[in-house]
């Protein structure tokens, strides 16, 4: 009696879909390419030549991230133009609070039956990101894991490597003190934190995610929660080449009160001016659904501020020029006790 045959592809992983993945996003990817990079996609690991880039005593600075359940409603609506974005911003804004520039940038999508246009949007929405803050995609890894995952349901991981001047890290804890001021870049929305609170009170509340918003009648919910994580590499840097800036705080998970004692001195302390904040209808609606109180709300939500500089109150006018020359509005909210 002959043995059937049981194939990789009967198994559920089809080696011909990766490679089709690999042709569609091959030029998305090359459009990356910044000094440094030195490998093709497809080989095993990514070169990046640090000598290409004229550091005279660098340090690499590498971060990692997801983008949690917001991804949970991309895949629901099947909205994927945006979630790369996500990703991408996820991980190098951490990088630029340490001072450090992206040079390159990987991606991890796993899933348990790969989809190739989904996942082709999706890697496009990442080397389009990566490409707006001159970061390299240099490679990645696509995992199709049957029965790993619920039909449709795929997951993103995103690693990033930057570099900065020995003497230039930040942040400048040692140099923090009273008086200084906290001064807040605007959000893009609810960036990718706080994701579980909201999909539990669209649940609790019955609310579709295609229904109009009533925050915003321009906008289904859907529109609105996937609005992109603001890049702020470009002004960030730009205060940091000036040496305008004593650190940056990226305002995620655990928002201002957590963040914020991250780059302060132990015993620091600071205080917060709440009605100085933007906080769009959207998350007003966000803390009126879930009967928040301030805490809690400032805990879960960026509530409009999604980085936090620190900077002597001098600078403020020269802060305020060189981010408005990258579109971005400051609010000065808080300070340094």
């Amino acid at each position: 009696m002959s043995k059937k045959t049981i194939s990789y592809k009967d198994a559920g992983v089809d080696i011909e879909a990766g490679n089709n993945l690999v042709a569609d996003i091959k030029d998305a990817v090359k459009a990356t390419d910044r000094p440094g990079v030195m490998s093709n996609i497809g080989g095993f690991g990514g070169f990046f030549d640090l000598a290409k880039i004229n550091y005279q005593d660098p340090l690499l600075v590498a971060a990692t991230d997801g983008v949690g359940t917001k991804l949970k409603i991309a895949i629901d609506t099947e909205n994927y133009q945006h979630i790369g974005q996500d990703l991408v911003a996820m991980c190098v804004n951490d990088l630029v609070v340490q001072g450090a520039e992206p040079l390159f940038f990987l991606d991890y999508y796993a899933t348990g039956k790969l989809d190739v246009p989904v996942a082709t949007a999706v890697v496009k929405s990442i080397a389009a990101a990566c490409q707006a803050v001159d970061c390299a995609l240099i490679g990645g890894e696509t995992a199709e894991m049957p029965n790993m995952y619920q039909q449709g349901d795929f997951d993103l991981a995103g690693f990033a490597v930057g570099a900065v001047e020995r003497a230039e890290t930040l942040p400048k804890k040692e140099e923090i003190e009273s008086g200084d001021l906290l001064i807040g870049l605007t959000s893009s929305g609810v960036h990718a934190n706080g994701f579980s609170l909201v999909r539990k009170i669209m649940s609790e509340h019955q609310i579709a995610y295609t229904q109009q918003a009533e925050f915003d009648n321009s906008k289904n919910y859907a529109e609105s929660f996937l609005e992109p994580t603001k890049l702020y590499v470009k002004p960030c840097l730009a205060l940091h080449r000036e040496k305008l800036v004593k650190a940056f705080c990226h305002i995620t998970g655990g928002g201002f009160t957590e963040n914020l004692p991250r780059i302060l001195k132990d015993g620091q302390s600071f205080s917060l001016n709440y009605s100085e904040f933007p906080v769009t209808d959207l998350f007003l609606w966000l803390k009126e659904k879930a009967a928040l109180d301030n805490a809690e709300f400032f805990k879960v939500f960026n509530c409009g501020i999604g980085m936090v500089l620190v900077a002597k109150p001098q600078n403020l006018q020269r802060i305020s020029d060189i981010s408005a020359s990258f579109g971005e509005e400051i609010h000065v909210i808080g300070e340094i006790n």
